[in-house]
């Protein structure tokens, strides 16, 4: 894709952005996305088919870089789990702008679907095979597990990050590795 491609995507994306901080998507129009990207609507046409597209073209991005860092780890074992959940709490830091739109109230729930099927698949591939449980069982203690955490860092992110990465990753790490029975 050349430069001006690039910039024109760039720019639609975060005129996307800026307007989800104030509605839902799904009360957003193109014109207004235009607008404030100064583009006509044939341009954004040439890019994108919607403001669903458009948005699913940022959560695919972000989601293409979250696997990026979730493949330089081995998960089966406590310690690297830990450092995979502090990489991706250091990445959710640095791009706290796109995933707090992502996982806001004016998003599209399926971001947060993508995300939970993409962490049961890197987190828990490898805890089926030493699980005491039933595979139904087992799902439902993994949907448990990864929608709490994305809530957890969610609520992390609309905070401001009040913790570090470091800090977040251990409390989450705790509490998968060691559930309630650590809490005194």
């Amino acid at each position: 894709m050349d430069r001006r491609k690039k910039y024109t995507r760039m720019v639609l994306k975060e005129s996307l952005m800026a307007l989800l901080k104030e509605k839902p998507i799904s009360s957003l129009t193109i014109k207004e996305i235009c607008e404030l990207a100064d583009l006509n609507r044939s341009t954004f046409y040439a890019h994108f088919s919607s403001q669903y597209d458009l948005l699913n073209a940022i959560e695919e991005e972000f989601i293409e870089d979250m696997v990026s860092t979730l493949n330089q780890y081995n998960f089966s074992k406590e310690e690297e789990a830990l450092k995979m959940t502090d990489k991706i709490l250091e990445y959710i830091a640095r791009n706290s702008d796109v995933c707090q739109m992502l996982l806001g109230e004016n998003s599209d729930i399926h971001f947060q679907k993508k995300g939970m099927k993409i962490t049961q698949e890197y987190i828990f591939k490898n805890w089926i095979t030493d699980s005491q449980f039933d595979r139904e069982t087992f799902e439902y203690i993994n949907i448990f597990v990864v929608s709490g955490s994305i809530y957890v860092i969610k609520n992390w992110v609309e905070n401001g990050m009040d913790k570090t990465p470091k800090e977040m990753a251990e409390i989450i790490n705790n509490f998968i590795n060691h559930g309630l029975s650590n809490i005194r």
